[in-house]
């Protein structure tokens, strides 16, 4: 036996090529990938959008501004002054508002078994509320209009208390009857004529509590009487809601103060090129005499449909295309077959079947996109010889949104009911429209017909 010969024996092991189908495989798809991944990172990407059923609320709350007939009332003379009527209380003519001493001292009152009923509990608690509620940190100034409240109230229950009998010398009378107050602002003479947006704003708006004064001299404002029950709450308009409110001579509106409804006479004040609407009332000032500006809410009659936002409306032009000139197909809706006779540069004719996309059928025509077609090319029926020339009259632009269910873009026609400024309600019974719960593209502006989108 050779054992020898036979450990000389050697096998060579196979080397494998670095190219081989695999690698080959690998290295297409991993090309691919990273052609994707490139597309996506550098292609816009369409956000979409649900639509919805719904109104629009929530965009017709206005800060009212609120005027009457007002009267000052000055001091005759110097002198510390005394008040006996409650803010926002009807006082007759002749009556006595306040006191003057012009001695210029003030008597410290002192009352036993003081107590506030149930009604003064009311007051004070509102007046606290109303503060709490409103504040902010940048009209600090009303901390100190409810310090000067709180005095007035306090100073009112005082005097209903108090067994001394009160001296009237110099009294201040009420020269009209009217609602007590005792603040003033600088709108007392303000006339309908003088309104201008800016009044509208209360970043610069100040009062000016007259009850925190405790000494006056001759010309001085003691107090001012609304003398009307007549009064007028007025709110800037946009140039669309101006138009919606134009044939209008009543509205129903809202206090958000306290949740109460009012149907009153509306107009439409233009000063310039402003427009403010006018909401006129004849009851119910006892309620509001002693603010300036009321929050209120417009009740208005809205339209419902499908809530789309202003983002995704865009517009596209169509051919009206006569229904004679349309082959239908009996399967679908959707699409129509035209046949087109075109004519080249050399003056020869060539016709045409083509399908079309129909974007909206009504009285007769349907809409195809003014792509397919060229001006000057002519509409020719399946059976006869007539035929009909496409021109610039037979353009329609429609309203429509991107609607992207299928994963491509399609145009849609929409018909608008309502909007404001971020979002507008469509017509839900359109057969060739949108329906709830479909997908569009939130931005029109990113997206052209048939884009696929990632």
């Amino acid at each position: 036996m050779n054992i020898r010969g036979n450990s000389k024996k050697i096998t060579k092991y196979r080397r494998y090529s670095f190219f081989n189908i695999g690698t080959l495989l690998f290295t297409l798809v991993f090309i691919y990938m990273v052609i994707m991944m490139v597309m996506y990172l550098t292609q816009t990407h369409i956000t979409a959008y649900e639509v919805v059923k719904g109104t629009l609320t929530g965009n017709y709350r206005y800060e009212a501004l609120a005027l009457r007939e007002e009267t000052i009332v000055t001091a005759t003379q110097s002198g510390s002054v005394r008040y006996f009527e409650r803010e926002g209380a009807k006082t007759s003519a002749g009556s006595t508002v306040c006191a003057l001493d012009e001695s210029g001292s003030t008597v410290v009152q002192s009352v036993s078994d003081f107590s506030l009923s149930s009604d003064d509990e009311d007051r004070l608690r509102d007046l606290l509320s109303s503060f709490t509620i409103n504040f902010a940190a940048d009209s600090f100034q009303k901390t100190y209009d409810l310090k000067s409240s709180v005095e007035g109230l306090i100073s009112e229950v005082l005097q209903e208390n108090s067994s001394e009998t009160l001296t009237t010398r110099n009294a201040c009378y009420a020269p009209v009857s009217g609602f007590v107050l005792y603040k003033i602002d600088g709108f007392e003479d303000t006339q309908e004529s003088d309104l201008t947006s800016s009044m509208f704003s209360q970043s610069n708006y100040s009062v000016t509590n007259l009850r925190s004064q405790s000494t006056v001299k001759a010309g001085d404002t003691l107090f001012k009487l609304v003398t009307s029950e007549d009064w007028a709450l007025y709110f800037p308009l946009d140039d669309s809601l101006a138009t919606e409110l134009a044939d209008s001579s009543t509205i129903k509106f809202r206090f958000l103060k306290d949740n109460v409804t009012f149907t009153a006479s509306f107009s439409i004040v233009t000063n310039g090129e402003e427009s403010f609407g006018k909401i006129t009332l004849t009851n119910s000032l006892v309620r509001y005499v002693t603010e300036r500006y009321l929050e209120i809410e417009l009740v208005m009659d809205k339209k419902s449909g499908l809530k789309v936002p202003i983002s995704a409306i865009s517009s596209r032009s169509f051919y009206m295309i006569p229904e004679e000139y349309a082959i239908v197909n009996g399967s679908t809706d959707d699409e129509i077959t035209l046949k087109v006779e075109s004519f080249a540069e050399d003056g020869s004719s060539n016709i045409n079947y083509v399908t079309a996309t129909v974007y909206s059928y009504s009285d007769g025509y349907y809409l195809v996109d003014q792509e397919l077609l060229t001006e000057g090319d002519y509409l020719l029926t399946e059976n006869s010889s007539t035929r009909k020339r496409l021109s610039e009259s037979d353009v329609e632009t429609l309203y429509g949104v991107y609607n992207i269910n299928k994963g491509y873009a399609v145009f849609r026609e929409v018909t608008i009911i309502d909007q404001n400024e971020e979002y507008c309600i469509v017509e839900s019974n359109n057969a060739y429209g949108l329906a709830a719960y479909d997908y569009i593209a939130l931005d029109a502006s990113q997206v052209t017909d048939d884009q696929i989108v990632y």
